[in-house]
């Protein structure tokens, strides 16, 4: 019944959903590349799993349809005979190993895997140097000698790549199309890989519309992106996403006719800093009428409406001088919305539940959301203003700096909430 994909709002009933289970990329994280690998420590899998499990179990107790990353994107590569090597060349060639040898090695590894699926999860997890026979006496350049040398050496050839599990951000379902995101890092980057496989190739999702490609040279990152109505939705101008981003998918947008449907872009811009990152982490979408928003961007933030200029193809740019309850009102074409502040008035709670993703939250329907159960301060405040709850154990999954937004991309919500009665229970 709910095939492709199609989203046009943050709230309506949540059909279908794209996840992906922490698995043994988090064991090769290490102290030593915690911060090229932009986490902050190294959350316990086995726990990890439990609590993404669970997750995954409200969701589906929801009605919503559960799919995986890596499942999607080896069905995509299954479906096409020539797509698993240009899968493994594209996937090397933004892995950052430069030497020869190694190169070879660890094609020759991703060859050895059958079965499709591992080789995703292999990929993902990251390539060991004893899983690779290396040794000095193979070494085509100084880059492979470098790699066997056993004091410069490392036990990783190529790193995991731990973040994937925030599923919102390598690219986004916006209308019926797509925005493969071009992420900032590096190590982010090779997320990427799979988005691009996935939505090339799979049976069902593949040639969607695509608004915005990883191969545009301006970073944006899924995170910032929230599709706030059937014509309108919100960018970040954040630490990940660049003006310049912006300006590149909202004219596809603007112009992309009924497909896209989009009639005005907000651009948000939030401060360039870790604990903000993205714009889900200061503020989403959880009623019909209600965000949840962190305190410390109100009176900072600085707005723009982008709309279609007189000209084809044009873009029309105004800042706007209201505050920021009156624009998201404006937008939505509402009267009035209410921002609910994360830790309410007490400054500590703000800024420590922020930092645990509390502003960070995933509507399944108008007035029902998925929070951290960590938070609290913020839950106690959202269930006092009607919102209710589903509280997802977060002990482990908060240590990668992602909340229950950043953890799933919707694939298929039902129409705007505007057009629908509010759903409860």
């Amino acid at each position: 019944m709910y095939e492709g994909l199609n989203v046009r709002s943050e709230i309506g009933r949540l059909r279908k959903v794209m996840l992906y289970r922490p698995g043994n990329e988090l064991l090769n994280l290490s102290p030593d590349t915690l911060g090229p690998l932009l986490f902050d420590d190294i959350p316990f899998l086995e726990e990890a799993q439990r609590e993404h499990d669970a997750f995954a179990q409200m969701l589906r107790d929801e009605g919503v349809e559960v799919l995986y990353l890596d499942e999607l994107v080896a069905e995509a590569l299954d479906a096409a005979p020539s797509a698993r090597g240009a899968f493994c060349e594209r996937w090397l060639d933004e892995s950052g190993l430069c030497g020869r040898a190694a190169r070879r090695a660890v094609r020759e590894l991703l060859d050895s895997i059958d079965d499709t699926r591992a080789l995703v999860d292999k990929c993902i997890e990251g390539v060991r140097a004893d899983e690779l026979d290396l040794s000095s006496s193979q070494a085509a350049s100084l880059a492979d000698l470098m790699l066997t040398d056993g004091n410069a050496g490392s036990p990783l050839v190529v790193d995991p790549i731990p973040n994937i599990y925030f599923t919102r951000d390598t690219f986004s379902v916006i209308g019926e199309g797509v925005s493969i995101n071009s992420m900032l890092s590096r190590t982010r980057r090779r997320e990427g890989v799979f988005g691009e496989f996935m939505l090339r190739y799979h049976p069902e999702y593949g040639g969607a519309p695509q608004w915005y490609t990883s191969s545009q040279p301006h970073n944006i990152e899924g995170g910032d992106i929230l599709v706030l109505g059937a014509d309108v939705i919100g960018v970040g101008i954040s630490e990940r996403t660049s003006p310049a981003a912006i300006d590149e998918l909202a004219h596809r947008l603007l112009w992309g006719g009924p497909v896209s449907g989009i009639e005005r872009v907000y651009a948000f811009s939030i401060p360039h800093k870790r604990s903000f990152m993205h714009l889900d982490t200061v503020f989403t979408q959880v009623d019909v009428d209600a965000f949840t928003v962190h305190p410390g961007i109100l009176g900072t933030l600085h707005v723009f409406e982008l709309s279609r200029g007189g000209r084809p193809g044009s873009v029309r740019i105004r800042r706007l001088d209201d505050t920021l309850d009156v624009i998201l009102a404006r937008a939505l074409g509402l009267d009035a919305v209410r921002l609910i502040k994360c830790g309410g008035d007490d400054p500590i709670a703000s800024v420590r539940e922020q930092w645990n993703d509390g502003s960070n939250t995933l509507a399944v329907a108008p007035g029902r959301v998925l929070v951290y159960q960590r938070n609290a301060v913020t839950n106690d405040i959202l269930a006092r203003e009607g919102i209710e709850l589903l509280e997802i154990p977060s002990a482990e999954l908060s240590r990668g700096r992602g909340g229950p937004h950043c953890m799933s991309m919707a694939f298929w919500r039902d129409p705007p909430p505007r057009m629908m009665t509010k759903v409860t229970g």
